[in-house]
């Protein structure tokens, strides 16, 4: 379970589970490297805007999180939507995946620059177990 947050009168804990698809449900998470990259430049993305990705679990052709959002520094509050957050996790990761591997994905997208579909799933958490979760 998630620890909840405390700034004055508020109290939070604001977790979500989210699932990011590959565009057209292609299988491009089979390769390891890359569905290992993938994980570590979202974990580097959240951190950047205090985001806790709690777990992450790939499959050939998507991708399970369970974040957690935190605090801005200097107000204490959560201020970014989980909108945003996937918003910057996707492309992020669909930009860095074509640089460092532009041969993979240009036989899978031979005109679009693309990885993920366009939606996204997400549904709040609230204070459930994590086991629960993952099963």
């Amino acid at each position: 379970m998630g620890t909840w947050k405390s700034k004055n009168r508020h109290k939070y804990l604001l977790q979500y589970h989210t699932l990011f698809v590959c565009k057209y449900r292609k299988k491009l998470l089979i390769p390891k490297q890359i569905s290992d990259d993938i994980k570590q430049l979202s974990h580097e993305i959240c951190q950047k805007h205090n985001v806790i990705i709690k777990y992450k679990e790939t499959d050939k052709d998507h991708i399970h999180y369970m974040i957690e959002t935190l605090r801005s520094i200097p107000c204490g509050e959560p201020t970014m939507s989980i909108s945003k957050i996937v918003n910057l996790m996707k492309s992020d990761t669909t930009y860095h995946i074509w640089e460092r591997y532009p041969n993979y994905h240009i036989k899978q997208f031979w005109k679009e620059r693309t990885f993920w579909t366009d939606g996204y799933f997400a549904c709040s958490v609230g204070n459930v177990p994590e086991e629960m979760l993952r099963k």
